[in-house]
């Protein structure tokens, strides 16, 4: 009798202690329910990433890719290369194409997919006003009218989905945020949150971004703390989160978001990507 007092009274010091310290998911929880690897890049070979996982988005997009972007993406080693274990994506200040900025975007399109899992990358990230770094995905029925003409299975964004795993601004070097898009919550309407780093600067060391995402939920974490989670309640339209994805990562210079660089930006900026991994 006197045992199962003791172990009510520690029962309850836990409890009040968790109150008094206000312990929360966001800040305990860790994110370990898919642990079976079925995809990675440990970008260990040196020179261009791996032409069987990674193709290029090549140039200015339509609109600056959709948000008045400054940069002209390109394919050269002096934008994106593997070296010494690490992909660099490089935003470049310098006049080509046209542009006065260059950097580079791949993504896995038309080679690797997934449909739910835990997908992370361990990320060094870049700084300064106009830096817009992001590792993140898009639903690979998205319409392409010149791969896939006529297709009546493709769709346009926001409809085919996006899951923004990270973004972040250059000149907000403790802040990232996370995000989904789709049909009635794109764009400025978007559900995300904002994770704020004790302590710390995401320049300075490298981080693990990533999602665990299932039927119901897109779990979002930053190295071992689930900070957000969305579920199908959330939003304010159709769940359009129950089909394969592919993955992008890409540096942008300026657009709506970030604003334009400034003379205090320097260059050039570089992405670090250690690894990318998909579990299931």
């Amino acid at each position: 009798m006197v045992l199962i007092k003791n172990k009510i009274s520690l029962i309850t010091l836990l409890l009040v202690s968790c109150f008094l310290n206000s312990c929360s998911t966001d800040e305990k929880q860790t994110v370990v329910t898919k642990t079976q690897l079925v995809m990675s890049d440990e970008f260990n070979e040196d020179g261009a990433p791996n032409p069987s996982l990674w193709n290029y988005d090549i140039g200015t997009g339509s609109n600056g890719w959709g948000n008045n972007e400054l940069q002209y993406y390109t394919n050269r080693a002096s934008n994106i290369k593997v070296e010494n274990g690490m992909l660099h994506i490089t935003a470049r200040n310098e006049q080509y194409m046209g542009k006065s900025y260059t950097s580079a975007r791949i993504l896995t399109k038309g080679k690797y997919d997934t449909k739910y899992g835990r997908i992370e990358a361990r990320i060094k990230l870049p700084r300064g006003k106009g830096i817009w770094p992001a590792f993140w995905m898009l639903g690979s029925n998205i319409e392409t009218a010149i791969e896939i003409p006529d297709n009546p299975n493709t769709v346009a964004w926001p409809t085919c989905g996006e899951i923004d795993i990270m973004e972040y601004l250059g000149n907000k070097p403790t802040e990232f945020f996370g995000t989904v898009h789709g049909p009635g919550y794109s764009g400025g309407a978007s559900i995300g949150k904002t994770y704020t780093l004790p302590n710390s600067r995401f320049d300075t060391d490298f981080h693990v971004f990533g999602i665990e995402w299932d039927e119901n939920y897109i779990n979002f974490y930053v190295d071992d703390k689930l900070y957000n989670q969305i579920t199908p309640e959330d939003v304010p339209g159709e769940w359009v989160f129950n089909q394969p994805f592919y993955i992008i990562l890409n540096v942008a210079v300026g657009g709506n978001l970030p604003g334009s660089p400034d003379s205090q930006t320097p260059f050039p900026q570089t992405m670090l990507v250690d690894y990318i991994r998909v579990y299931q």
